[in-house]
Formats: C-alpha cells, sequence, structure tokens
C-alpha cells in the first residue's frame, strides 16, 4: 500500500478513537503498569484482520503513542518504544491470517506480550522480589494482564468479526 486513502485514514482514526475510549474503561490494573481493558485490543485487531497487518501495525503503533500520551512513564527511551508503539504495532500482526482470525489475534498478542517481557527484563528486573529471576518474574507479571486482556479481546472479536464481513 502506497498510499492511504481518505477512507482508510478515517477508519483508522476511528479506530484509534475507539481503542483509547476502550482503554480507559479498565477491568483490572496492575500495580506498576499494564491492565486489563473492556476489548480495547479490539479494534486493533478488527482493522488489521479487514485491511492487513501493515494497516494494522500502523495503526497499532500509533494507539501505542495515544496510550503513551495518556499515560506516560518510561525509564529509558527504548522502553518507550518496546512498551508502546512496538508492542501495540505487533498486534497488527493478526492480519496475517484473515482467513484464521483466531490464530492472527493469537500471533499479535504473543508478540506484544514478547515486546513487554524483553522490556520488563532490561527495565524492570530491580521490581523482582529478591533472588527471582528477571526472565520468571517478567514473564510472570506480563502475562498476568496481557494473556486476559488478549482473551477477551479475542472472544469479542471473533463476535463481531461475522456482523461486519456481511457489510
Amino acid at each position: 500500500m502506497n498510499r492511504f486513502s481518505i477512507r482508510l485514514i478515517a477508519e483508522m482514526g476511528l479506530t484509534l478513537a475507539l481503542g483509547v475510549v476502550l482503554h480507559m474503561t479498565v477491568l483490572y490494573h496492575m500495580p506498576q503498569g499494564g491492565s486489563i481493558t473492556l476489548g480495547s485490543l479490539v479494534p486493533i485487531f478488527l482493522i488489521s484482520i479487514r485491511k492487513g497487518y501493515k494497516v494494522g501495525m500502523i495503526t497499532g503503533a500509533i494507539f501505542g503513542l495515544l496510550i503513551y500520551f495518556i499515560e506516560p512513564f518510561f525509564v529509558h527511551p527504548i522502553q518507550l518504544i518496546l512498551d508502546y508503539p512496538l508492542a501495540f504495532s505487533l498486534l497488527g500482526l493478526s492480519g496475517l491470517f484473515p482467513n484464521i482470525p483466531a490464530l492472527g489475534i493469537a500471533i499479535g498478542a504473543l508478540g506484544r506480550l514478547l515486546s513487554h517481557i524483553i522490556s520488563g527484563v532490561i527495565y524492570f528486573a530491580s521490581y523482582a522480589p529478591k533472588g527471582m529471576n528477571p526472565w520468571v518474574y517478567s514473564i510472570t507479571y506480563n502475562v498476568t494482564y496481557v494473556v486476559p486482556d488478549a482473551i477477551l479481546a479475542l472472544v469479542i472479536t471473533l463476535l463481531i468479526l461475522p456482523r461486519l464481513s456481511k457489510r
């Protein structure tokens, strides 16, 4: 895709707006950051599946930056990239398998999870209890909120997607 049409830019904008509103509807907030939301990932998954992974990754990266601007926290520029634009852009990988959306969503969510885990190991190891391996701590911490958030978004997306396909 060399150029974005006005219609696509508008759809991306609506996707971002809906995602941000849903992101603010927090079901559970983790103590050192991260949360389970009321389907804030659904708009990213939907645009990725419907418009392709490139559009999904760009939309996801912008979504990550918007989340950062709403809840700014960073300890290092690389951590900022890992936890915000990169992590959320990887959700766009869900568009790699538009005919098998559950697989694409799982891959996108796994990409986000890995980005957060790497950030946790590098920049948040000091939060780990004394003697605990930073990898174990980061995996445990991030799985606690990323997986439930992704599962909720998967279920909602799979319920909505057939209704959108008819249009």
